[in-house]
């Protein structure tokens, strides 16, 4: 069998069916890419036989997926790689393959981000965003974001059925491994998320819609929609232009920390399933280790 081929096995398989759609189509397109990569004697992966594939080929790979079109692609690269693993895996586990020619492959750690919003910064934005009704959608979004320390994508397509208004909570099942996280609203969100009921009731199912340029259908906004309007926000509100909306998420953990919070607790907003992965949330500042330090020094 040749790698392409095991592809379209794997994706057949109850594993890879369990994954939402969003994340199924990633997979795809960055498999199609991995079939297309030519590794030795001008011959594609997708096209070499599972048991001819060796570290050599994975490391002649992995070196055209750092260097993609002469830019520094490290994540993805290792997206790659981490997607052609999982491939192997099953492979492996249906005994058509004997090993992993990924082991041993050197590889080059991602740059982890850590970038954080301030307090007045994000009271600043929102308080920008809210002003202007084109940006209300976008100002919620972002709200909820950063209130529910949950990723923006998330939030673009969250619909009124998640929320409770009674119990004032919100159930959201992620899109990018299906956790399920289970969340109080705050008083003054709950207010805006009522305002916006009553502005958008029965024009839109979606929390935060797009407001259509022509026609009636009301969608929810892309990333890219997202992003140009929060730089626009920022401009507005004179803020620092590094920030993004998607720092919302990482800021509301390291507040977590410096409020104390566990990382079992942290576990059970963001809805990780492995206390490591939370670590790439995680941003090191002042308040943080004077919290550290004042507890040391309280037991010393």
């Amino acid at each position: 069998m040749i790698l392409s081929d095991m592809i379209e096995q794997y994706r057949c398989s109850p594993k890879f069916c369990k994954l939402s759609t969003k994340t199924q189509k990633e997979y795809m397109a960055q498999q199609k890419k991995i079939c297309e990569t030519v590794v030795q004697n001008n011959v594609k992966l997708g096209d070499m036989k599972l048991k001819k594939i060796s570290l050599k080929h994975m490391s002649l790979a992995y070196e055209k997926w750092l260097r993609i079109g002469g830019k520094n692609t490290v994540r993805t690269a290792n997206i790659r790689k981490s997607n052609l693993s999982v491939v192997f895996k099953y492979a492996m586990q249906n005994e058509l393959m004997d090993r992993n020619p990924l082991v041993g492959l050197d590889t080059v750690k991602d740059a982890v981000r850590q970038v954080k919003w301030e307090r007045d910064e994000v009271k600043q934005f929102l308080d920008t965003a809210y002003s202007d009704f084109k940006y209300r959608s976008i100002a919620l979004l972002c709200h909820m974001a950063y209130d529910f320390g949950q990723r923006v994508g998330d939030m673009r397509e969250l619909t009124w059925d998640s929320i409770n208004f009674n119990e004032k909570r919100i159930d959201i099942t992620q899109s990018k491994r299906g956790a399920v996280v289970h969340l109080p609203v705050s008083d003054r969100l709950i207010k805006m998320l009522q305002q916006q009921k009553e502005d958008f009731d029965g024009i839109s199912e979606y929390v935060c819609p797009r407001i259509p340029v022509r026609g009636t259908e009301y969608r929810p906004y892309t990333d890219k929609q997202v992003s140009y309007l929060v730089n626009d926000i920022k401009d507005e509100a004179n803020i620092r232009p590094e920030l993004w909306a998607m720092d919302f998420r990482r800021t509301a953990v390291t507040e977590m920390v410096e409020s104390d919070v566990d990382v079992f607790g942290i576990m059970q907003v963001t809805g990780h399933q492995n206390p490591q992965s939370v670590k790439n949330y995680l941003v090191n500042t002042l308040d943080g280790a004077k919290t550290a330090l004042s507890k040391r020094n309280a037991n010393g």
